[in-house]
């Protein structure tokens, strides 16, 4: 009987040398990240971080009002306008057509827009939009580059593509946004027109240089296509898994999405060289893959990455820009968090 206990007790030392880092670990994350939520006080963080991997989320919490004057706590479940996050899910819905014979990725999109007159309309091509490589400055003035040459970051673009998917469809973008919502099973995601049965989105805000903030009252004024859907840091995991799960896409049509095409660089004005896919950043720094980009809408700062190699999702939205003139501190609570994220997974990726 002594020996059994020896044993047992021998054996239940060994399960905690390896059960007890890992509870450290998880804590030490938590901490971790509420301490880099919390060192800027003179410009507080108010928003969402959700950090999922695999099937278990790491990190859930909200900081901050959905109305800062009645100072009413944000919920989970809050709707706030994604910005640039949007580009994504209007490729999604191209790729979908091209995927029934819509549409073509590399012929000239004048067929699919018999309304437009300029002459760009024989030359570009729904690769050039979704690759911000078109050269359109304006419907009626001419290309700013020959299509492909060049990159340029265009929210008109992704309007031209909500067009064609009107045109090819005969569906409006809001009732084709709202199809695929459902197919994901994103309840509280939408295309911003009147909707009587649900308040939209909480309220954005900006803050001045002297620390006063003030309510945003265009927070939708970019296209829809390119920056003004609406939705929750629940929705965007939800659209995550079902990207990048092969629910929404064929793999050929995922391979074109996430490859990174020749010319489609941008000098990002927070990553530096940054390459494109279609309505996607991709980076792999230190053999790291992340896919995802970033939103800004009048009000609103968002964050939405993947990185495959771990199925870790990183999604952090935000109603309250810190400088509307300066992006790095709009966007200073988000890089930071995704800098320790970073650093975790290479330092996972080497072990």
């Amino acid at each position: 009987m002594k020996n059994k206990l020896l044993l047992y007790f021998g054996l239940l030392a060994i399960l905690q040398l390896f059960i007890l880092p890992v509870k450290a670990q998880s804590t030490f994350r938590n901490k971790t990240i509420d301490s880099l939520i919390l060192q800027n006080q003179s410009y507080p963080f108010n928003g969402i971080v959700l950090i999922h991997q695999k099937d278990k989320t790491l990190f859930r919490k909200k900081y901050g009002y959905s109305d800062m004057e009645k100072k009413e706590p944000l919920r989970f479940n809050d709707r706030f306008v994604i910005g640039s996050v949007s580009k994504q899910i209007t490729a999604v819905m191209i790729l979908q057509a091209y995927e029934k014979g819509l549409v073509s990725l590399n012929k000239p999109v004048g067929p699919y827009l018999p309304e437009l007159s300029a002459s760009w309309k024989d030359s570009v091509t729904i690769h050039h939009l979704l690759t911000h490589t078109h050269g359109i400055t304006s419907p009626d003035k001419p290309l700013a580059f020959p299509p492909g040459t060049q990159f340029s970051y265009s929210q008109s673009g992704f309007y031209w593509l909500s067009r064609i998917l009107e045109n090819v469809t005969g569906k409006s973008f809001a009732v084709l946004s709202a199809e695929l919502f459902r197919k994901c099973k994103m309840k509280n995601s939408l295309h911003p027109s009147p909707n009587p049965r649900l308040p939209e989105y909480i309220s954005g805000y900006f803050r001045t240089d002297d620390g006063e903030f003030h309510k945003e009252s265009h927070s939708t004024e970019n296209p829809v296509a390119a920056g003004s859907f609406i939705s929750t840091a629940e929705d965007l995991l939800r659209w995550n898994q079902c990207l990048h799960e092969g629910k929404l896409l064929s793999p050929e049509s995922y391979r074109l999405m996430f490859t990174a095409y020749p010319n489609a660089v941008r000098q990002h004005p927070l990553f530096g060289r940054t390459e494109y896919g279609y309505g996607i950043t991709l980076s792999s720094e230190n053999n790291l893959k992340q896919m995802g980009h970033t939103g800004l809408a009048p009000g609103f700062v968002s964050m939405n990455f993947y990185f495959p190699q771990s199925k870790t999702h990183l999604i952090i939205l935000s109603n309250m820009e810190n400088s509307p003139d300066n992006i790095s501190l709009s966007f200073e609570y988000h890089t930071r968090i995704l800098d320790y994220i970073h650093n975790e997974l290479q330092d996972a990726l080497q072990k």
